[in-house]
């Protein structure tokens, strides 16, 4: 009994390929013979396109978009040379316009002081365009096509930029405020 149920479970697939086989006039398997030519609608009489044919967005924009603003977002934490420029003339300028009779208050302010601002001011726009980049990475599926699913590692790398941007802006406004690691004070 068991070797009837198999052999009329098979004669069903085998009646579909005989006749599948009559009406292109080649013999070979179902799905290849399909793969290779694209369905003809009835009503326009127009080629459709095939599973293959259709290509989706590779997310290569969107991934490109979640490194830069990780890479951003380290860049807020760490400084990069932009900061340190600009520290660097913040303090050149402090120091030329106190004079050696100023006070070391005004001198610690004007050479150090609105030096360590202009850092804290550049890592913070860096950690605002860590932010807004993986923001804008993270909501692109929602308005460009809201079917497609976006890969699990961009949406990570987005969420570590977002983070980094978050945590950068947040030491960012705590150092220009001189809440953290502020100017000693000089009496």
């Amino acid at each position: 009994m068991g070797t009837k149920t198999v052999d009329n479970a098979a004669a069903p697939e085998a009646a579909a390929t005989d006749e599948a086989t009559e009406a292109t006039g080649e013999t070979g398997e179902i799905g290849a013979e399909t793969s290779e030519r694209p369905e003809v609608s009835e009503e326009t009489g127009e080629a459709s396109e095939t599973a293959e044919d259709r290509t989706g967005p590779s997310g290569v924009g969107q991934g490109a978009g979640a490194v830069v603003s990780a890479a951003l977002g380290l860049v807020s934490l760490t400084g990069g040379w932009i900061g340190t420029v600009a520290s660097a003339r913040e303090s050149l300028i402090g120091q030329l316009e106190t004079s050696s009779s100023s006070s070391v208050a005004t001198m610690v302010k004007e050479g150090y002081g609105d030096a360590w601002q202009a850092g804290a001011l550049w890592a913070g726009l860096f950690a605002l365009a860590a932010l807004i980049t993986g923001v804008v990475v993270l909501a692109r599926p929602a308005f460009g096509a809201p079917g497609a699913p976006q890969a699990p590692w961009i949406k990570s790398v987005a969420w570590a930029g977002v983070a980094l941007g978050v945590i950068g802006l947040l030491l960012a406004v705590l150092k220009y405020t001189g809440v953290l690691l502020g100017l000693p004070a000089t009496g």
